[in-house]
């Protein structure tokens, strides 16, 4: 049996599990499952691992995707420039353990959000600066999009929501949202920027999907932007966690 599986704490509900379970039945995959490890303390991840001989692949959420770092023999450029992994590679060679990190959120971002963007799509306003940032950040990097971010205490290299001016925000026509405003159950909240000032040449993209859509994309779509939630994204890293497994 390949097994494969998720750690974090707590996991009360996951879209992994539901994800692969659901493609090793579709795709007829047989001899995996998918499993949720709700470790309370990053330092058991290798018992966990050594003692699995089966284990192969891992998914790594809130709060262990930096911890996990230390225990890793190798990270890839990406997730070592974001410094957070999601994704860990088990090989084995008999006794031997070597454990790659990757960062699947930043493959899935970009994947997600390129088709979309056009010729005026050229700088970025990214709301919050936490975990789910990072990718992102990384992502608008690579692609040559500049940025400001946006949080709503002071903090080096970011401006505050108090600051964004109906200038700025017609300036900056990619607006992303990293933070949890939104997310059921506190389906009423959104950043609190001037929507009336986006137009049809504003791209926003939310990485909340439940909702499927926001107060956010909402307002941004009634005011002629084009809009995305983050449910794409979480498919294609997911799937990209596959590929890594198996390549």
């Amino acid at each position: 049996m390949r097994k494969f599986g998720l750690i974090g704490f707590p996991l009360s509900h996951s879209f992994s599990k539901k994800f692969f379970t659901e493609k090793f039945r579709e795709e007829h995959i047989t001899g995996c499952e998918y499993d949720l490890f709700p470790i309370p303390d990053v330092s058991l991840l290798p018992g966990l691992i050594a003692g699995d001989t089966e284990l192969e692949g891992i998914n790594v959420t809130i709060p262990y995707k930096l911890g996990v770092i230390p225990y890793l023999d190798e990270i890839e450029e990406a997730a070592d420039q974001i410094g957070a992994v999601n994704c860990i590679a088990v090989k084995r060679n008999g006794d031997r353990l070597f454990l790659k990190g990757y960062n699947t959120d930043a493959y899935g971002f970009e994947a997600s959000l390129s088709p979309m963007l056009q010729q005026q799509h050229t700088r970025a306003l990214v709301f919050g600066d936490g975990g789910a940032a990072k990718a992102v950040k990384y992502v608008l990097d690579k692609l040559g999009i500049a940025f400001l971010v946006v949080t709503r205490t002071p903090a080096e290299n970011t401006i505050r929501y108090s600051d964004i001016t109906p200038e700025l925000l017609r300036e900056h026509t990619v607006l992303i949202n990293t933070t949890p405003l939104g997310m059921s159950p506190d389906t009423g909240s959104c950043p609190d920027i001037p929507y009336s000032s986006i137009s049809e040449k504003h791209l926003a993209y939310d990485l909340v999907y439940n909702p499927e859509e926001t107060v956010f994309l909402t307002r941004a779509r009634m005011n002629g932007a084009s809009t995305k939630n983050g449910l794409e994204m979480l498919y294609l890293q997911a799937e990209r966690s596959w590929h890594i497994w198996n390549s």
